[in-house]
């Protein structure tokens, strides 16, 4: 049941109302305790009288018929055509109608969108067996902090009109590129900063992240990447052959399929990236071994019956619990 936002009573209290003037109070006196009319205490005592408890619920105020309300085989004949995947303003050229009632009526049904058309889809939550029979590489572009923004200095000025003391425009700063490596089973991770996602750029970040597994006593044996350019050129192809990994890619459209490397990057955004305020993007690089430090070794993960990635792997002691 819910109540109206306004409503001075509750069923409780009208039932009390009503047992008041059962007991010998007056209409008047019961209504004024209640803080309402004695018209609104006489219909609630006609409601008891004819219903009992049922008749002190609230009721819908909505009408009982809406004469210009779409006809409900007109509206069935809109679930037809959005079926087929037909857009509102098609299926209101065909049916003759207004697009804003063929939009008001797709909402209501809940086909605004055409994703919903599709069943959803069942999440696919998978773990390799082993450390290292499976990285996810991906790369995050973040905005490079040339000087303190309005979140340090608490002055919001136009960016685009403000230069740095060796005459960059700071709406010219441009991008720096986390590229990110994550570890299947374990969900160890390695991370660096980089100036961009070139081909070189990420065979070369590819070879380090698979030296920093080995270094944990992890043998990396696959490697699953997005689409992206640079993972498809011949030089990580390369590195994938000197380093014998094989190279698996994600469906186009798909980066469900490389969720873990999604997943932690949306870690490191929010508690690293974002998690405090940098004064430049030299400052927040250096601030980036640290997090990944407690990410792998202090940080409790979900995944892992709250235990750090750490505590998966078989050469490191001590108690991550």
């Amino acid at each position: 049941m819910k109540l109206h936002g306004n409503a001075r009573t509750c069923p409780k209290s009208r039932k009390l109302l009503c047992e008041r003037i059962e007991a010998g109070w007056s209409l008047l006196e019961v209504a004024a305790a209640a803080g309402i009319s004695d018209r609104s205490a006489r219909r609630w005592l006609k409601r008891w009288h004819e219903e009992g408890e049922a008749g002190l619920l609230d009721r819908s105020s909505a009408p009982h018929r809406i004469p210009h309300k779409t006809p409900p085989k007109r509206v069935s004949e809109i679930i037809r055509l959005r079926r087929l995947r037909m857009t509102a303003a098609q299926i209101a050229l065909a049916c003759g109608m207004a697009l804003s009632t063929v939009s008001a009526v797709l909402e209501r049904v809940g086909l605004g969108k055409r994703s919903r058309l599709e069943p959803p889809e069942p999440p696919n939550r998978y773990e390799r067996r082993c450390p290292g029979e499976l990285i996810h590489v991906d790369v995050k572009k973040l905005g490079r902090i040339l000087k303190p923004g309005h979140r340090v200095t608490g002055k919001r000025i136009n960016a685009r009109n403000t230069y740095t003391p060796d005459g960059r425009r700071i709406g010219d700063a441009g991008w720096e590129f986390v590229h990110v490596a994550i570890d299947d089973h374990s969900r160890l991770a390695f991370a660096e900063v980089l100036v961009d996602e070139k081909a070189d750029t990420a065979a070369a970040f590819l070879k380090r992240a698979v030296a920093f597994f080995a270094a944990h006593g992890i043998a990396v044996e696959r490697v699953m990447s997005d689409n992206g350019a640079c993972y498809r050129s011949s030089l990580h192809a390369a590195a994938c052959r000197e380093l014998g990994l094989r190279h698996l890619r994600t469906q186009p459209y798909r980066p469900r399929t490389n969720g873990k490397a999604e997943r932690f990057i949306q870690t490191l955004q929010r508690e690293w990236g974002y998690g405090r305020v940098f004064n430049t993007s030299a400052e927040r690089s250096a601030a980036l071994s640290p997090w990944l430090l407690h990410y792998n070794f202090t940080r409790q993960h979900g995944a892992l019956g709250h235990k750090p990635p750490g505590s998966r792997l078989t050469n490191v002691a001590g108690n991550y619990s």
